[in-house]
């Protein structure tokens, strides 16, 4: 097995067609197609079904696959490490996050990273939650922030937080009288709006199950791509918004604290499974330092913290609540 087979496995499971993966690697298909026969004999299992429109990975194909990409990306990374060490080039760290974390601790954290390790560069990609994972498998970002919960097993998780959720109300509804907490049970057939539109499963799909189990059904629901779009809309009297707290951005609306206890949206920091690059420690260290100042953003009456003292790595990808330390104080994240 060499890298060059696995570079063509890597393709033709991407393309899902032989032909498009041979023009992608720039060779004939015969030779490609010989070269993932010896591969699949190498291994003595089927990695590819071929009578098939488009071909399709077997079980053994699919993980084969994932585990290629995190060679082949562990490779790549290895080769611009010893090229920037001999060409003193600076580091850069790709981290995707989902846009509603820009009103949390995100934009801090970026800020004290930049300020404490300035010969690295850090680049901000918008991902959903779901396209953050597979954006870590393909070696885009290194490390995600995102609000969706997943079972893949080459991704390792920690909830930081669980960030209560709120009531968006146009001010001159009768839900917007009082500014107590509200039970999701008490909403009676409610306009809704949520967000964003694309791509699914993503927080939309979170508040529209958190109705379904208090069985509450929405008359109407309004989708959009992004949340200043959904609060203009509450602000036009179109429906009510469910958002996680620290996103009350409008002042002409009223929000009342949703008092039932799954009403949170976790905070999920993710990374490759396995992992060790310097950068990861680093942030986990800032995000408890960070935690320790008790910034306006992160108050108790709206967000609450793990209790699972365990270490995400020695957890393993399931482990999706961990409580990190910094040198002076144990913070809960």
């Amino acid at each position: 097995m060499d890298l060059r087979q696995l570079r063509y496995f890597v393709a033709v499971a991407t393309t899902r067609n032989f032909t498009r993966a041979a023009e992608q690697m720039h060779i004939a298909q015969p030779p490609l197609s010989r070269q993932i026969q010896m591969l699949e004999e190498e291994l003595e299992v089927q990695l590819i079904q071929r009578n098939t429109r488009p071909v399709r990975l077997t079980e053994a194909g699919r993980l084969f696959y994932e585990q290629s990409l995190q060679v082949l990306h562990r490779v790549d990374q290895m080769k611009n490490t010893a090229r920037q060490a001999g060409r003193n080039h600076r580091q850069s760290i790709s981290i995707g996050y989902v846009p509603s974390t820009l009103y949390g601790g995100l934009p801090m954290l970026v800020r004290t990273f930049r300020q404490r390790y300035p010969d690295t560069d850090v680049h901000l990609v918008d991902l959903g939650s779901i396209q953050q994972i597979s954006e870590l498998k393909s070696g885009r970002i290194d490390l995600g922030f995102g609000r969706i919960r997943s079972n893949d097993t080459s991704v390792a998780r920690t909830v930081l937080r669980e960030e209560r959720l709120v009531l968006a109300i146009p001010p001159g509804w009768p839900l917007a009288a009082d500014t107590g907490p509200v039970n999701l049970k008490d909403l009676d057939q409610p306009k809704l709006v949520v967000f964003p539109k694309e791509p699914r499963p993503s927080f939309a799909d979170h508040v529209v199950g958190l109705l379904h189990e208090q069985g509450v059904k929405p008359t109407e629901v309004h989708e959009v791509r992004e949340l200043h779009a959904a609060l203009g809309l509450v602000a036009a009297e179109v429906g009510l918004c469910i958002v996680p707290a620290a996103a009350r951005l409008r002042s002409d609306l009223v929000y009342r604290l949703i008092a039932d206890d799954n009403a949170t949206s976790p905070i999920i920091l993710s990374h490759r499974l396995n992992d060790d690059s310097w950068y990861l420690a680093a942030i986990k260290q800032l995000i408890a330092e960070m935690y320790a100042q008790n910034p306006p953003w992160l108050d108790f009456q709206t967000n609450a913290f793990p209790s699972n003292p365990a270490a995400t790595e020695a957890s393993g990808p399931v482990d999706e609540g961990a409580d990190l330390k910094s040198s002076a104080v144990r913070v809960k994240l």
